[in-house]
C-alpha cells in the first residue's frame, strides 16, 4: 500500500499567514491515534494563537483544535477504534505543542481518550463542531479543585456532576446563566449543563433565541434589552433553585459588568470566563478561566460522546458555516472568525 502524504497549514511566526506545506506523516503512539482529517472546526483560540504566537511551544508550528474523519492508525493499547472508523476528537497541541498534534493538517494525532465513534448518520463537517466545546464544556462545569489557567489566573471548580444519558434528566436545583448561549462554548455548556440537570438561563442576541433554546435553555434573555440584568435577576430567584453562577462564553468590558451585577444582587456565586476574568472581584465571587485540556473529559468521550450524538441529547450545535474545501481555506476562515461570528462555527473541509 502506498503511503501517503500529508501536508500542513503551517505557522512560521507570530502574524503571519498560513503557509500550505508538506509535513511528516504521524505515527500513533501508546494511546493514540491517527486521524484522516475531513473536516477542521475555527475556535477564537486559533486567532489568538496565529496573531499573538501565545501557547506555541516551537516554531514553525501546526496548530488547531478540532477535527472529524476516519482513523488511519491505532496506537497501541487502545481498544476502542479501529482503522476505518469514523471519528471526531480534540487535538492537544495546545499543551504539548508536538507538530503532529495540531488540527490544521490532513493527519493529525488524536489522544484515543479524547476522541468518540461519529454516528454514520452525522456529517463530518457537523460533527467537527463537537470536540473543543465538548471539552471546554466539561472543564468548565466539572472540576472539583481550582487548577491553572495561566500565571496567577486559575481555573473555575464547580464541581457538577457530568450530563448524563437519561431522558428526562432529575433536577439538581440549580441554577446557570450562560452568557453569549449562542457562542460554541456556550451552546456546549448548555447542553452539558442541562444534560446534568441543570436549569440553564440563556443571554444572547435576539435572533439566535431559538438556537439557545435547541441546546436547553429554560429561558433566554436578549443582550441588548436595557433591562437584561434586572431580568436573569428576577428569573433566577423565580426559578427557586440554588444558584451557581455565570458562566460568561464572551468575557469582554462589554460583558462582565453585567455578570458581576447579577452577582452581586443574588449573593455571589461562581464567574467563570472564556478570558482571563477581571482583577478584584468581590470575596463573595469565585472567578475562573477555563483551560479546556483536562483528563476530567475522559469518562465523557469514553461513555457519553456517541450514544449521546447517537440519541440527540447531545446535538452538533451551533451549526457548522463551511468556509471552504482544502487546507488553503484554513486562512480565509481565520480572518472569517476574527471579524466576529454569531449562532455558528467555521468549518473547513479536507
Amino acid at each position: 500500500m502506498t503511503t501517503p502524504q500529508n501536508q500542513a497549514a503551517w505557522l512560521k511566526t507570530a502574524g503571519a499567514k498560513l503557509e500550505v506545506a508538506e509535513a511528516p506523516l504521524p505515527k500513533a503512539g501508546p494511546g493514540e491515534l491517527v486521524v484522516r482529517n475531513s473536516a477542521v472546526a475555527i475556535n477564537p483560540l486559533d486567532c489568538h494563537m496565529q496573531d499573538l504566537g501565545v501557547f506555541v511551544q516551537q516554531w514553525p508550528t501546526i496548530f488547531g483544535c478540532d477535527v472529524a474523519g476516519t482513523v488511519y492508525e491505532v496506537g497501541q493499547g487502545v481498544e476502542r477504534f479501529n482503522a476505518g472508523d469514523r471519528v471526531v476528537g480534540h487535538t492537544i497541541n495546545l499543551v504539548s505543542g508536538r507538530l503532529q498534534d495540531g488540527a490544521n493538517a490532513l493527519f493529525t494525532v488524536v489522544p484515543a481518550d479524547k476522541a468518540a465513534i461519529l454516528p454514520d448518520s452525522i456529517s463530518f463537517t457537523d460533527g467537527v463542531v463537537v470536540p473543543f466545546a465538548l471539552e471546554a464544556a466539561v472543564c468548565a462545569l466539572s472540576l472539583k479543585e481550582p487548577g491553572v489557567a495561566l500565571p496567577g489566573v486559575s481555573t473555575p471548580a464547580l464541581a457538577l456532576p457530568y450530563p448524563s444519558l437519561e431522558d428526562p434528566v432529575p433536577s439538581l436545583g440549580k441554577t446557570l446563566v450562560v452568557y453569549g448561549g449562542s457562542a460554541s462554548t456556550g451552546a456546549m455548556v448548555t447542553q452539558v449543563a442541562t444534560a446534568a440537570g441543570i436549569h440553564v438561563l440563556s443571554i444572547v442576541g435576539a435572533s439566535n433565541f431559538d438556537l439557545s433554546k435547541r441546546c436547553g435553555a429554560a429561558q433566554v434573555f436578549d443582550h441588548k434589552d436595557p433591562s437584561v440584568v434586572d431580568k436573569v435577576i428576577e428569573a433566577v430567584r423565580a426559578s427557586g433553585n440554588e444558584f451557581v453562577g455565570i458562566f460568561d462564553a464572551v468575557s469582554t468590558e462589554a460583558t462582565t459588568p453585567h455578570d458581576l451585577a447579577i452577582l452581586a444582587a443574588l449573593g455571589g456565586g461562581h464567574l467563570v470566563c472564556t478570558h482571563p476574568p477581571p482583577p478584584n472581584v468581590p470575596k463573595n465571587v469565585k472567578a475562573g478561566m477555563i483551560f479546556a485540556v483536562n483528563d476530567i473529559a475522559t469518562p465523557i468521550w469514553k461513555n457519553f460522546v456517541t450514544p449521546a450524538l447517537q440519541s440527540g441529547k447531545l446535538k452538533c450545535l451551533p451549526p457548522p458555516t463551511v468556509v471552504g474545501k482544502g487546507l488553503d481555506k484554513i486562512q480565509e476562515a481565520l480572518k472569517k472568525s476574527a471579524a466576529g461570528v454569531s449562532g455558528t462555527k467555521l468549518v473547513v473541509e479536507l
